[in-house]
């Protein structure tokens, strides 16, 4: 892994002046502000156990993380990332991973190293800081009261806060009228292609940290302006725009 603070994409195109001037910074969540993947498992493998499948690691059910729950369970399913499972076996399979996750969402769910620091950092630059997520409101809401991370944002949004989720721009673009700032005065924080596609598409900076999910894929191979270590370094790049 890459130890150095931040690593542009291409140096060669894009020429990027540290510290960015920004108003907003909007933050993910799996992945980025905590590590939620043993749970994630934990339902799966109950929701397989309950179907009578087999079970699966959590690193294989770790690169199934990114689109959301009814993605993951898919691909629990089926073993791939795209294809699609019997309707009927779906249908079946979505309330009762939803059961056992909403009993299990914080049992070994933690914040990474630097968020809590960085978050601190953060607010006392005078950031607004928002959170956007594709988890749904029905888990999102409790994980981050859980792990006491709710009242250090400003807002929250789900993945069914709004009629389009990540990588739609739409989340981003809301954000951005709620704080009443141009795109380019918000950066986006996050793990994965959702996240860099997202941002791009809103016109907002886009800062990518390496131990999220990705769905298994390099993050140095995103199209963001920065890799970050942690919330913590992604503090040090930045700077309040008056």
């Amino acid at each position: 892994m890459n130890h150095s603070l931040f690593s542009n994409a291409d140096t060669s195109v894009k020429k990027i002046e540290y510290p960015l001037s920004i108003k907003v910074i909007m933050i993910d969540l799996d992945g980025t502000l905590l590590n939620t993947a043993e749970d994630l498992a934990l339902a799966a493998n109950l929701m397989l156990k309950d179907l009578d499948m087999p079970q699966q690691s959590v690193s294989t059910i770790r690169s199934y993380i990114g689109k959301g729950i009814q993605k993951l369970v898919k691909r629990t399913l089926t073993g791939r990332l795209d294809d699609e499972p019997d309707a009927a076996l779906f249908a079946k399979a979505l309330p009762i991973y939803e059961k056992h996750y909403a009993h299990n969402l914080s049992v070994n769910t933690r914040p990474y190293p630097g968020v809590l620091e960085g978050i601190k950092v953060m607010q006392q630059a005078g950031f607004k800081l928002a959170c956007i997520t594709n988890k749904a409101e029905a888990f999102t809401i409790p994980l981050l009261r859980s792990t006491g991370l709710y009242d250090q944002f400003e807002i929250v949004l789900s993945g069914d806060s709004l009629p389009k989720k990540k990588p739609d721009p739409m989340p981003l673009t809301y954000i951005c009228k709620h704080f009443g700032v141009q795109s380019h005065e918000a950066l986006l924080i996050g793990d994965s292609l959702n996240d860099a596609i997202a941002a791009r598409a809103a016109g907002c900076h886009v800062f990518c940290v390496p131990y999220g999910y990705n769905e298994g894929r390099n993050v140095y191979e995103l199209d963001c302006d920065a890799i970050v270590e942690s919330l913590l370094d992604a503090s040090k790049l930045i700077k309040r725009l008056p």
